[in-house]
């Protein structure tokens, strides 16, 4: 099994941005000295709560790559309806030549709305087929830059080059592949430099519902997945198996192509472990079910009683047997075999680094997790250190 860790940035204490950006370089440091295969930012904008402190994972994912050595790099992920295609395209490229080729790449569609509308008003995602088509034709044009010396584009969104625009240099000949030779029309462009990496980085999609898994199973894109019982998350790897399989003509093994985020906070006891992070988690969760509700922590089929108000069941002993790593190595090491068992699961990324919980407690889970945990599944064919 590989172990990436998910480097979700908080700051609902309001410290300063730079103790923010250091206590993140040292989970990095840590975790790239100590065998973790892989390292996750996200990208949320306009967050004064400081739920989501991270804007920009690409710039967080650089400066992670220049102190390190090892670890892989990813972005859980880049929100690319919310940016120019060539944009990001160009700027993953860059980091992937700059990191040796460690880069992951994470692409979500976005989900909370005041970013959506503010950061591209395509994006809105009140319109959710819009949306889903700009994400669409914004990863096509991507991977055509990253694979092409030379590609155009014409789409909803997008047309590369731009209509009419003529170029006419005596440094750059004028070849039948690049301008119109009567007009001078530009025909295609290319993009500088391409990835390390070929055709490219590996591609992971963040997903949710069962539409989203068939078509990244379906478009060759890995996937990401969070916070679902072991139950509910046999029916999401199952759809994405099966369509795997379909579009790729062979019979794709249950967990292959998918890596799950499970909440993770180990300590010396289970008490310990619900005292120290359980009011941090529940917090964040707070935050998402607001607009998610409680459906996703919820078995298949599952009913659960109606209360005065929508989140009045989201306690810690309400997730704590669903989808929390949470207690004793032992209990969390357990947790992770029943994933195994159950999901063949195959990549787990874990975060403890949840809001208000200080710094000091969370690098003593992370090192008990790397410590006492991640060894029980070197068989697995997890890397460890030396």
């Amino acid at each position: 099994m590989k172990f990436g860790y998910f480097c979700n940035l908080t700051n609902t204490t309001h410290k300063p941005y730079t103790q923010v950006l250091d206590e993140t370089r040292d989970i990095a440091r840590y975790c790239d000295q100590t065998g973790w295969n892989s390292i996750w930012f996200t990208e949320h904008h306009l967050n004064h709560e400081g739920m989501d402190a991270c804007p920009n994972p690409l710039m967080m994912s650089a400066d992670i790559a220049a102190r390190t050595k090892d670890i892989r790099i990813g972005q859980a992920a880049n929100i690319i309806t919310f940016w120019n295609p060539l944009r990001v395209a160009e700027d993953i490229a860059m980091l992937d030549q700059m990191s040796g080729g460690r880069i992951e790449v994470g692409l979500g569609r976005g989900v909370y709305g005041r970013e959506a509308i503010h950061m591209n008003v395509d994006a809105d995602l009140k319109d959710q087929g819009k949306n889903f088509r700009l994400f669409d034709e914004s990863l096509q044009i991507m991977k055509k830059a990253w694979t092409q010396e030379l590609f155009s584009h014409q789409g909803e969104f997008y047309t590369y080059p731009a209509p009419g625009f003529t170029w006419q240099h005596d440094m750059s000949p004028p070849t039948p592949e690049l301008v119109n030779t009567k007009t001078n029309e530009l025909k295609q462009i290319g993009l500088v430099p391409r990835p390390l990496q070929t055709p490219h980085p590996p591609l992971w999609q963040v997903v949710d519902g069962h539409m989203s898994i068939d078509w990244a199973a379906r478009n060759g894109l890995n996937t990401i997945m969070w916070i679902p019982t072991v139950k509910a998350l046999k029916q999401r790897f199952e759809v994405y198996q099966k369509a795997k399989s379909e579009a790729e003509g062979r019979d794709v093994p249950l967990g292959e192509g998918i890596c799950l985020v499970r909440d993770m906070f180990v300590a010396d006891s289970m008490d310990e472990a619900e005292e120290k992070a359980g009011e941090g988690i529940l917090t964040y969760l707070r935050w998402i079910a607001h607009w998610r509700g409680l459906g996703n922590h919820m078995d298949p089929g599952e009913e659960l009683p109606e209360t005065p108000g929508k989140l009045d069941l989201l306690t810690y002993d309400f997730l704590h047997p669903r989808n929390l790593l949470f207690g004793t190595p032992d209990y969390v090491a357990g947790k992770i075999e029943e994933l195994r068992d159950e999901l063949n699961l195959q990549n787990l990324q874990v975060w403890s680094n949840f809001p208000g919980v200080p710094h000091d407690d969370v690098m003593k889970s992370v090192h008990m997790f790397t410590e006492q945990v991640m060894p029980r599944f070197a068989s697995d064919g997890m890397k460890l250190a030396g």
